[in-house]
């Protein structure tokens, strides 16, 4: 008999073991943040997005991983900075093996599965707001633009004049499907009020990097 509950309870640790490795890789590691800072296009440069993505991370108990804002400057490409992958969103979907698949047909990312740190959808085409417009600074292959024109509102640092390129997190253009995620058009402005006259409001994609 004593053997009997030593091979359950074994069976029993195993299962519990295994469960909890699979919750760990499952872990959230990806979202699209539920708010931006609230100026625009200014988020403070890369270094002040990515603490806004450490921020929520952690007041949705995600703090413990360092996270990137998915954004390119004139001198760093957004795939550059968000580590290896595989990444997962709040809800343990798979958003993308690794860098490469991120940046294919494969990517997991619409408008169901680029949810916030909390596992909220965020409204898109149709919705009132509409607030697909997701900053980047990015072209589909997550690189930065090499042209010499302002694609990024000064490096994130403006919020008056000027242009930031955006993906679309429902991967839809007036209201059709085959809108890239990270590369579908110009704002008009940087402003906040401009990022929402046009169908967004400042929101960004985070990764853990680590």
């Amino acid at each position: 008999m004593k053997k009997i509950m030593t091979v359950i309870l074994t069976g029993l640790l195993l299962a519990a073991g295994l469960e909890m490795t699979v919750a760990q890789d499952n872990a959230m590691s990806f979202f699209l943040t539920s708010a931006g800072p609230g100026n625009g296009a200014d988020l403070g440069g890369q270094d002040g997005a990515d603490a806004h993505c450490q921020a929520l991370a952690e007041a949705a108990g995600a703090g413990s991983r360092t996270w990137r804002a998915y954004l390119s400057t004139d001198r760093v490409n957004a795939k550059d900075r968000i580590g290896d992958g595989p990444w997962h969103n709040a809800d343990g979907v798979l958003i993308a093996n690794n860098v490469d698949d991120l940046h294919s047909d494969n990517a997991n990312v619409n408008k169901e599965t680029a949810v916030d740190e909390n596992g909220n959808v965020i409204n898109g085409s149709g919705d009132s707001p509409n607030r697909h417009d997701i900053l980047t600074g990015s072209r589909s292959d997550g690189s930065a633009f090499d042209d010499g024109g302002d694609h990024t509102c000064s490096n994130w640092t403006n919020s008056g004049d000027g242009s930031a390129h955006v993906g679309h997190h429902d991967r839809m253009s007036r209201g059709k499907p085959g809108s890239p995620w990270n590369d579908a058009h110009p704002s008009r402005g940087c402003s906040q009020e401009n990022l929402q006259g046009t169908g967004g409001d400042g929101l960004f994609y985070c990764f853990a990097a680590d």
